[in-house]
């Protein structure tokens, strides 16, 4: 006879909150109270409650990791806050200058304190939680967008979804790594390689592939588990103090992390726990592949910053990698999305590392001129984890003959531009920026970004599709073509509606009224940024005697040296890009015509930083009224600084400036300094 519905709604409840105790103290605490046969006995109970009673099952039940229905495919999740990469070091001197950049930047001479954490070799994963319910999880895809993989984050024994205890946050954004244990991944191979399925090269291939899955009944049958190792986003609460009480913090709500995190003292203390890993590293349960050292206190992080796309307070300090023997083929040369030329060597197909590896980067000219490396020449490759495999070394005592020297191809091989190479500099760059398919996808997305041409809606996902699909059977090349578009063609567009597509083509002409020095900085001539942008800008006045400029002219500016000069003359040199350039212009992008000369400028030789929010005008403006009046906007407060702008709710930079005896300006202040818009 079945229960009534109070008894059962009762009960039910009793075993969530039992079976969620327990799973608690299995995974989290490693310290199991009851046998798994009384886990199990509780289990099958719950789920003949739910069976019987269907309106008790809950979507943070532990019944419901089983995984429900298949998905038709990945949704696309854009990140709170971007997921970004780690800078590396390989050996002991790198870690010690890493420490000794710390404390530079820093500008403390103290020890300073690390989180030490094992290197899952794994797949980074972001959990969003909800008033404590786990609502979504993403892979971290390109650190901006990942895919929705919550129906197999789900089926995550491991993963709480729900987390324990009171206090949470609104909305909280956990990191981590999910990954398949030695053992796991050992069975899974033995039971696909018995029904005759493909097997799996290695673990970290094991996770990725399962959390690819489309059926989340598949990844429920597969030994998956996860660590996490931070916070990407909290809303609604303040964090710890320090990373490492931030993930006691998520321990205590019942988020799994891994035992083996340390706090250990500069660079020294790094080393010895990189040392005892390494020693344990064959022994552990899960693969890795090295090990994480982060800034422990979170002030010291926010001061830190970030360079690129990678904190300048963590570093991963990897392991020794496997290393093989081979022979190199020949050398090809790949055009990068910034127009870089990478060597790439193509190898007798060799095992390293768990994949069979036919291709590896000898990274620029600098690098095959000092290792020697030739056609013909036994090298030794090796790969790193996930690393692109790379030529570590010429095995010059196996050299026969006279083989072939590699050269640098003075065209490039996508479009035909030159190559070009400024002395002193390792990396080659094709100089058909603005022409060359290989940078479309790339040279686009910075010509739309905020700080360039500001076109709103013009995101990396609508450019993709315009680069690879075109509209109505034209094709979009440059960044001219943009401006050609219409909103037919682009409500024709995947997920883009009539009035997404209108509202992009009023955001495309309203681009067209732009500066001088956001129209430099939109052509993305490399190494020149916004301040240098703003500096050719006020130089040169405009855009034909800037083009007709010799080098020794370029190096006249202010921010500009030798490298920097030959970029932009190259780039000037170069009939696409002039043509590019012309027919933007034809296209109705316009500037303000800059009538002084560079030494009657307002705000000459003048450093600002801005901080916090104004009221009559956003950063940006604030920003480019500066630089158009002559004086620099930096992102650091220094003793260099000549004023702080501050505006609502400023942060740390008012604290320095007022530290360092550098004038504070409010607002009205500062437009008392500034010509008349």
């Amino acid at each position: 006879m079945s229960e009534p519905g109070g008894q059962a709604a009762a009960r039910a409840a009793e075993l969530r909150e039992r079976l969620d105790y327990h799973n608690y103290r299995y995974y989290v605490l490693d310290d199991p109270e009851i046998p798994d046969v009384e886990y199990d006995r509780m289990f099958r109970e719950l789920e003949a409650l739910e069976a019987e009673h269907p309106e008790l099952r809950t979507p943070d039940s532990p019944t419901q990791r089983v995984g429900g229905a298949p998905v038709e495919g990945f949704g696309e999740v854009r990140h709170l806050v971007p997921m970004l990469s780690l800078e590396n070091a390989f050996t002991a001197d790198e870690l010690q200058a890493f420490d000794r950049r710390v404390r530079e930047r820093l500008e403390t001479d103290d020890q300073i304190s690390y989180a030490a954490e094992t290197k899952l070799d794994g797949m980074a994963i972001s959990l969003l939680y909800e008033d404590g319910h786990l609502v979504r999880g993403a892979t971290r895809g390109d650190g901006q967008t990942g895919e929705d993989v919550t129906h197999n984050v789900r089926t995550v024994e491991s993963i709480p979804l729900r987390l324990r205890g009171k206090g949470h946050p609104p909305r909280l954004e956990v990191r981590g790594e999910i990954y398949m244990p030695k053992a796991g991944f050992a069975c899974l191979n033995e039971r696909l390689a018995a029904s005759g399925s493909k097997t799996f090269v290695n673990p970290r291939n094991a996770a990725a592939g399962t959390l690819r899955q489309l059926d989340p009944r598949v990844a429920a049958q597969r030994p998956l588990e996860f660590f996490a190792y931070g916070v990407g986003y909290c809303e609604g609460a303040e964090l710890p103090e320090r990373h490492s009480e931030v993930l006691e913090m998520l321990k205590g709500w019942g988020v799994r992390v891994s035992p083996l995190n340390r706090v250990v003292q500069g660079a020294a203390g790094c080393q010895a726990y990189y040392d005892q890993m390494l020693g344990e590293r064959d022994e552990l349960p899960y693969e890795i592949d090295g090990v994480v050292f982060k800034v422990d206190k979170r002030t010291q992080q926010q001061a830190l910053g970030f360079v690129s796309r990678a904190p300048r307070w963590a570093v991963a300090f990897k392991f020794p990698a496997q290393e093989v023997t081979t022979v190199v083929r020949g050398v090809d040369f790949q055009v990068g999305r910034t127009g870089a030329l990478t060597p790439v060597a193509r190898l007798e197909p060799v095992f390293v590392g768990g994949v069979t590896v036919s291709n590896a980067t000898l990274h620029n000219m600098d690098e095959i001129e000092r290792k020697d490396v030739r056609i013909g020449d036994t090298v030794i490759v090796r790969r790193a984890g996930d690393v692109i495999p790379e030529v570590v070394r010429v095995l010059h005592e196996r050299r026969e003959g006279h083989p072939e020297p590699v050269e640098l191809p003075a065209k490039c091989p996508v479009c035909g531009s030159d190559v070009v190479r400024p002395e002193g500099q390792a990396a080659a760059r094709c100089s058909g920026g603005l022409f060359c398919a290989a940078q479309r996808k790339e040279k686009l997305r910075h010509f739309a970004s905020r700080r360039a041409m500001d076109i709103e809606g013009l995101g990396a996902r609508i450019i993709e599709q315009l680069v690879e699909e075109g509209v109505d059977g034209r094709e979009v090349q440059t960044p001219a073509d943009i401006y050609a578009l219409t909103t037919d063609e682009l409500a024709g567009l995947e997920r883009m509606g009539e009035k997404s597509a209108a509202n992009l083509v009023a955001s495309i002409s309203r681009s067209k009224d732009t500066t001088f020095a956001r129209f430099l900085f939109a052509l993305g001539i490399p190494e020149v940024g916004e301040v240098t942008a703003a500096s050719l800008a006020r130089h040169f006045g405009s855009i034909d005697r800037l083009a007709e400029a010799e080098t020794d002219d370029l190096e006249a500016v202010p921010d500009v040296g030798p490298v920097i000069a030959q970029h932009v003359h190259e780039f000037f040199r170069q009939p696409h890009n002039l043509d590019v350039i012309a027919a933007l212009r034809a296209r109705g992008v316009n500037w303000p015509a800059i009538d002084y000369e560079p030494d009657v400028l307002p705000l000459a030789g003048k450093s600002f930083v801005l901080t916090g929010a104004l009221e009559t005008m956003t950063r940006d403006e604030a920003r480019d009224r500066i630089q158009a009046a002559g004086g620099k906007v930096t992102g650091s407060v220094s003793g260099k600084t000549d004023y702080v702008v501050a505006g609502k709710d400023p942060g740390s930079k008012l604290d320095k400036a007022e530290q360092l005896g550098v004038t504070v300006l409010n607002e009205s202040e500062l437009l008392e300094l500034l010509p008349d818009a």
